[in-house]
């Protein structure tokens, strides 16, 4: 799957200056209803590098501290560290990522880490009480391929720089509606001195002030935009993977239905993380399984897919993807011609 770890890289890239962008608009107009657009401008580009180091070297750990999740040792779960290590040698990853458990009867896992050598798996306590080994399989191979992919990395920059702009843009509202008021008492007493001219100076800074509130409100919503863009495909991609490490596409369907079914709604997670999970977690009481959600594919779908493979490589799931959907181009083409599926099968479920 070089491809889709280059194009991961590229789009690592675009997207991270994609939010700089952003950042940089929010100091801009920041500072022009403050006065000094330079100073606003200098305090998003500082805060943008500080962040986007922060993000690179510490994203890791500060997702797996806002998920609460806890590291644990082979004696503290055999059987997990048992499964990870299959997928770990099944997906040919050198090293075997750090193994997490969130305590929380919610039904979820998510992989993080800037890269395969610096890499975690967290599941939580309740997705660990409600699979079989098959399913643990399925759903570990799934988050293994996010780490083989190097799609870990790339969700771990956007999150971070997605709170980072979140918190920018109250900041950005505050200040420019603090501007606006000033602007429009300047306003005032310019009008009990029009004599003197002038007066036009209020208007602007009301204008300005104003561009930066809509900036405000809609800089979350550009980020979120851009972010949630990557989201499905590359779950589709792990969904292939998982099927390919372990060889039983079942696993991971009948793991994907269990989570699905499940009312009870992830207490740490929130919009910055919620697309790094396996599913939705905020699906909340009387959705469906087809019901869309903006980080994710229709689990029913993903199910569908799954349920229709004749085997359990790249091209078996492509043509089941190309089915159901109507349509190919999931699966790079250098790896439906072999390349990648040449990986050891999984060891017998006792």
């Amino acid at each position: 799957m070089w491809e889709q770890i280059r194009s991961n890289r590229i789009r690592s890239v675009i997207l991270v200056v994609g939010m700089a962008l952003i950042l940089v608009l929010l100091g801009f107009f920041i500072g022009l209803a403050l006065g000094s657009w330079i100073v606003g401008l200098i305090i998003a580009l500082i805060l943008w590098g500080i962040m986007t180091l922060i993000a690179f070297f510490q994203g890791d750990s500060i997702i797996l501290s806002m998920a609460h999740a806890k590291k644990i040792t082979l004696a503290d779960n055999q059987r997990l560290f048992d499964v990870v290590e299959e997928m770990k040698i099944a997906s040919g990853l050198e090293k075997m990522p750090d193994v997490y458990i969130i305590e929380d009867s919610a039904l979820n896992a998510f992989a993080t880490g800037r890269d395969p050598n610096h890499s975690a798996i967290a599941i939580t306590s309740g997705l660990l009480q409600m699979l079989n080994r098959d399913e643990l399989q399925g759903v570990i191979g799934h988050e293994m391929s996010h780490i083989k992919n190097r799609d870990v990395k790339l969700m771990s920059l956007l999150t971070v720089l997605l709170g980072t702009i979140v918190i920018l843009a109250w900041y950005a509202g505050m200040f420019a509606f603090l501007g606006a008021a000033n602007a429009g008492s300047g306003q005032s007493s310019s009008r009990n001195n029009r004599r003197g001219g002038g007066g036009g100076g209020g208007g602007i800074q009301i204008f300005v002030a104003l561009i930066a509130i809509l900036l405000a409100i809609l800089a979350p919503i550009f980020a979120q935009l851009i972010y949630f863009s990557v989201s499905r495909k590359r779950e589709y991609l792990a969904d292939a993977s998982s099927a390919l490490y372990t060889r039983y596409p079942e696993g991971l369907a009948s793991a994907l239905e269990k989570l699905a079914r499940s009312e009870t709604p992830l207490k740490s997670a929130n919009k910055a993380t919620a697309p790094m999970y396996i599913i939705n977690p905020f699906k909340k009481k009387g959705m469906s399984l087809s019901d869309l959600t903006s980080t994710h594919p229709p689990t029913a779908e993903r199910i569908r897919i799954l349920r229709s493979m004749a085997g359990g490589s790249y091209a078996d799931y492509e043509k089941a993807y190309e089915q159901s959907k109507g349509k190919r181009g999931l699966i790079p083409p250098s790896t439906l011609t072999g390349a990648g599926d040449d990986v050891p099968l999984r060891k017998a479920s006792p």
